[in-house]
């Protein structure tokens, strides 16, 4: 099978990174905060004026990039899943935005070293803009694991979604959506669908 796997709120836990270092932010910064909603858009949580997200992702962006680690057992799980044949595509919308000018155009090697310091797999990485469901249905993935609220719903249109659990997306149900918790949960799935 041909697994498609985003970065971001799948590999990585970017639901706590926002907290974590977003109030931090806040703190540091003065900025007055109440957190009534978790969100995938850290606007949305803090109240943030466009100026004041992007000093947000100036200061944390790369070290997020480089250094935030990925998620428990997912090395372990997609090596497992490469040995029992399947093809792993990373499939993110990682770009240049926000990157402070002296890490401008570095992002994508960014990427590839933090893929190879965590030990994650992968046969093909695909960069997006825009919808992920083109670069889904062009590259034939047959399974995609996905957290963004408007992919899942999106990419489950054509192929099925495991939908990482986070705050921001559990509401989110429908035909060819299933939700997992855990990259253990992931794999038992993925084997449950290969029966």
């Amino acid at each position: 099978m041909r697994i498609g796997i985003d970065i971001d709120g799948v590999l990585t836990n970017i639901e706590s990174c926002i907290l974590d270092e977003g109030t931090k932010f806040c703190i540091e910064n003065k900025i007055p905060f109440d957190i009534n909603t978790i969100d995938y858009d850290e606007q949305r949580v803090f109240g943030w004026t466009n100026e004041q997200t992007l000093e947000f992702w100036n200061k944390y962006l790369v070290e997020y990039a480089t250094k935030y680690p990925a998620r428990k057992y997912a090395s372990d799980i997609i090596h497992k899943l490469k040995s029992e044949g399947h093809e792993i595509y990373i499939i993110t919308a990682r770009n240049e935005w926000g990157l402070p000018d002296e890490a401008y155009g570095k992002m994508k090697e960014f990427v590839n070293e933090w893929l190879k310091e965590n030990d994650i797999y992968y046969d093909k990485i695909i960069y997006t803009e825009g919808s992920k469901v083109p670069y889904c249905v062009g590259n034939y993935i047959e399974l995609m694991l996905e957290d963004s609220p408007k992919n899942v719903i999106e990419i489950s249109e054509k192929i099925p979604v495991l939908c990482y659990n986070n705050s921001y997306n559990n509401n989110i149900e429908g035909n060819n959506i299933v939700r997992v918790y855990s990259w253990y949960d992931i794999y038992n799935k993925i084997k449950k669908m290969c029966k």
